[in-house]
């Protein structure tokens, strides 16, 4: 039986790094860090599993233990709940979803000349942006273009709804397609 110095110090040691892990699983959910943090809680998995409550004497001490346990315990269920989406692909990271959210822009109009003319002024403010020289082309010819990407969309997809969108994300203005949800 360890004294209760000891018991304390290695409880809070304990937290400190439960505390550590689960910062750094929320950095490999959001792709922060490459690797899973598996070792680290393996280790400390262990280092609870070392304290037996039977061991633990004085029941504050022994409430501690049992709440942290139940912490890791429910972080655990959570980390390899988000493990599985992520490996069935259904997770999406939290700051790749608040990064589409603010920069998306706002829905177009109904009618596609509108559309066109909405497009037409994104990219003459994206090629702005840029520093692009030249001439933005005109609303006929976008709205040309998006005729016929619709219909090469049309017959990949069916006739799903579709939005267009300016992406600068090479450096050079794009109108971007993706498929409504």
């Amino acid at each position: 039986m360890k004294d209760r110095q000891t018991v304390t110090r290695d409880l809070e040691d304990f937290q400190a790094r439960l505390k550590e892990l689960e910062i750094r699983y929320e950095q490999y959910f959001a792709g922060v860090e490459k690797r899973e943090p598996y070792r680290e809680r393996k280790d400390l998995s262990r280092q609870l599993r070392q304290y037996n409550p039977l061991l633990i004497t004085q029941t504050d001490l022994k409430f501690r233990y049992h709440s942290l346990t139940a912490r890791l315990v429910s972080y655990s269920n959570y980390w390899d709940r988000i493990l599985r989406l992520i490996d069935e692909g259904k997770y999406h990271r939290h700051l790749t979803k608040a990064a589409k959210t603010s920069t998306a822009p706002k829905p177009y109009p109904a009618s596609a000349a509108s559309e066109a003319e909405h497009l037409h002024q994104q990219l003459a403010k994206a090629r702005e942006q840029c520093g692009l020289p030249g001439a933005v082309p005109s609303p006929a010819k976008v709205a040309d273009y998006l005729a016929v990407q619709r219909e090469k969309i049309r017959q990949k997809f069916g006739d799903r709804p579709v939005e267009f969108q300016i992406d600068i994300s090479a450096g050079k203005p794009r109108i971007k397609v993706r498929l409504k949800q």
